[in-house]
């Protein structure tokens, strides 16, 4: 497909957004009612986990999702059992914004930006009946440490006789990284799911049950191995299953959700078939219903740890820092969309089945695009790029042309 025919087919099937900023009024969002009038589950991507407008607009959509098509709960890649307080908070709770998203336990998301959003989810709230209030839930299991407390104060009150066996094993183990402590036996998973049965037993409020299985799941990514011939049973794969049923939990049989989430996680497919994020988990249990959108940006910077190069990376707990970034180019897909679109911009790729044959061939080609996490590679990451199959991972794009940096709590 020659790059003058793929930038008039993204010139004519884009659309241009008004802002990113929540609180723009919704005309733009418009086209949006019709595409996601049949979805359950929109997931709102990133390319990066330190991006300002990311996160702005991700905060606008959720809004339009909730007072324009019935959204009833923020899904969000964050602590599972540390989210309690947050969902306890946008209810009507104690506490206050700032406190509650730090103690969600990603520096990612200790920003202004979320902060503004959940006081946002509060103010929303506040004199709606609980069916009609939006939900905050954590879906990943990371970071469990609001769970071990809880049961550390359930055991101290109720079966002190077991508190010192507790804070030697499981307290001990389970709240370290993912895939930090490989182990095909599972010896933590089990001895969390022995803790479960006997709370069980106990017959232990409810919301000590639910921190107990929190554990289970915790220690299900801990053991997790970073590398195995079994593409399903590495550490990223058995996370993003995990963070797929946490969503299916949370929306039951009727609710409507979004899953705030990075981009990698939300895409329904991958390049390898081996490889299976929790988009793909939500497609075969969604279908249709599940409409993932990529967010991508242009020139700017961004937040994010760095490591050396190469294979000596070394320390990963190094300082925050901004990393300044162009849109890599015309052979880029941000320098095709820039280029097609020179504003912000909406993009549905469900279009692309009544495109012409030449645009579908094109899109079943990989396209190189920006993708960082917390962390990139000194120096070298201006040079990196991740191939994707647009059609096949995501339902939609939004780009946005300049970015800055999120702004730290």
């Amino acid at each position: 497909m020659s790059e003058p025919g793929v930038s008039q087919w993204l010139k004519q099937t884009a659309w241009t957004l008004s802002g990113v900023e929540a609180g723009t009024p919704y005309d733009d969002l418009e086209p949006l009612k019709k595409l996601l009038a049949d979805v359950r589950v929109v997931g709102l991507g990133e390319a990066t986990h330190g991006t300002r407008e990311f996160f702005q607009l991700k905060h606008r959509l959720l809004e339009f999702l909730v007072t324009e098509l019935g959204c009833r709960v923020l899904l969000m890649e964050a602590s599972e059992s540390a989210a309690v307080a947050v969902d306890a908070y946008v209810r009507g709770g104690p506490g206050d914004a700032p406190t509650v998203v730090s103690d969600l336990g990603f520096w990612v998301w200790s920003t202004e930006e979320v902060v503004a959003m959940v006081q946002w989810m509060r103010k929303y709230n506040s004199g709606r009946p609980a069916g009609e209030q939006v939900g905050f839930v954590g879906i990943d299991p990371q970071n469990c440490s609001a769970a071990l407390g809880v049961i550390r104060e359930y055991l101290a009150a109720s079966a002190p006789e077991r508190l010192e066996l507790f804070d030697d094993g499981i307290a001990a183990e389970v709240d370290a990284a993912p895939g930090a402590k490989p182990d095909p036996k599972r010896a933590l998973v089990r001895e969390a799911e022995a803790l479960v049965g006997f709370l069980e037993k106990q017959s232990a409020p409810a919301e000590v049950l639910v921190a107990g299985r929190q554990l289970v799941r915790a220690a299900d990514v801990v053991c997790a191995a970073k590398e195995h011939k079994e593409a399903a049973r590495t550490v990223f794969a058995v996370r993003d299953r995990l963070m797929a049923e946490a969503v299916d939990a949370a929306l039951g049989d009727d609710l409507k959700g979004a899953v705030w989430a990075h981009n990698g996680h939300l895409a329904a497919s991958r390049p390898s078939a081996a490889v299976r994020p929790m988009g793909r988990e939500l497609r075969e249990r969604y279908g249709p219903a599940y409409y993932a959108i990529a967010l991508l940006g242009g020139s700017g910077a961004f937040r994010a740890r760095r490591t050396w190069p190469g294979p000596w990376a070394g320390s990963r707990s190094g300082p925050v820092e901004v990393n300044k970034l162009d849109r890599g180019g015309f052979s880029s897909l941000e320098g095709l969309l820039e280029a097609a679109n020179p504003g912000d911009h909406f993009l549905d790729l469900r279009t692309v089945a009544e495109a012409p044959a030449e645009i579908k061939n094109w899109l079943e080609e990989p396209q190189m695009f920006r993708s960082f996490g917390a962390f990139v590679a000194r120096w070298t990451y201006r040079f990196q790029f991740a191939p994707t199959m647009l059609a096949e991972e995501f339902d939609g794009l939004a780009y946005v042309v300049s970015t800055s940096p999120s702004r730290p709590l």
